[in-house]
C-alpha cells in the first residue's frame, strides 16, 4: 500500500488503515521516541499515544505544508518531549534502581544501531561539529532552544541561526 492510498483510508477512518499505518511507521517512530525517553516501557506508551494522536488529528495534516512522515515524526518528538517534561515521569525517574541504569545503557547502544540503519546518523556525521552538537541536543535529546543555549553557553539567537543553517545543510545532504 502506498502512502497516498493509506492517507485516503485514514481520512475515511477505515479500520484497516490504522493497522497499515502502524505497520509502516511504528519501528522508525519507536526508535526516535526511545532515544528521547530512554525507557522502553515509557517509549511504548508514548508510541501508543502518538498513533492515537495521528489518527485523531489527521485532518490537521496538509500535504502542502510538508511530508506525511515529517508530520508524524514531529508528533512523536513532541509527545516524547511532553512525556519527559511531565511531573509523573520526572518523579518516576527519581526512584530508579541502579539495575535500570544498566538496562538503559544496553538499550541505548542497540538504539544507536537502529538509528544508523535508517541512515540519519551518517548524514548528521557529515555536518560541521557545531551542527552535530546542536542537532543532537535539539532533536535527539529533546532540548529546547533555550536549554541548548544554556548548555552550549552561546546566545539563544545564535542557537536559532545555527539550527536553521544546520537543518538546511542536512536537507542538502538528503536532497529534500
Amino acid at each position: 500500500m502506498t502512502q497516498d492510498e493509506l492517507l485516503v483510508l485514514i481520512y475515511k477512518k477505515d479500520d484497516k488503515a490504522f493497522t497499515h499505518l502502524y505497520d509502516m511507521y511504528s519501528k522508525s517512530l519507536f526508535a526516535v521516541i526511545n532515544v528521547l525517553v530512554k525507557n522502553r516501557e515509557e517509549a511504548e506508551d508514548v508510541l501508543q499515544d502518538v498513533f492515537v494522536k495521528i489518527w485523531k488529528n489527521i485532518d490537521s495534516y496538509h500535504e502542502s505544508k510538508g511530508r506525511f512522515y515529517t508530520w508524524i515524526l514531529n508528533i512523536a518528538r513532541n509527545t516524547s518531549i511532553d512525556k519527559l517534561r511531565s511531573k509523573n515521569f520526572n518523579n518516576s525517574q527519581k526512584n530508579l534502581s541502579s539495575d535500570n541504569f544498566v538496562h538503559l545503557l544496553d538499550d541505548s547502544n542497540k538504539l544507536v544501531n537502529k538509528i544508523d540503519t535508517i541512515g540519519i546518523q551518517e548524514f548528521v556525521k557529515k555536518l560541521k561539529p557545531k551542527c552535530i552538537q546542536i542537532i543532537d541536543l535539539l532533536f535527539f535529546k529533546g532540548y529546547t532552544q533555550q536549554e541548548a543555549s544554556e548548555e552550549l553557553e552561546i546566545p539563544l539567537g545564535t542557537v536559532k541561526t545555527h539550527n536553521r543553517n544546520c537543518i538546511n545543510d542536512l536537507r542538502n545532504y538528503l536532497k529534500v
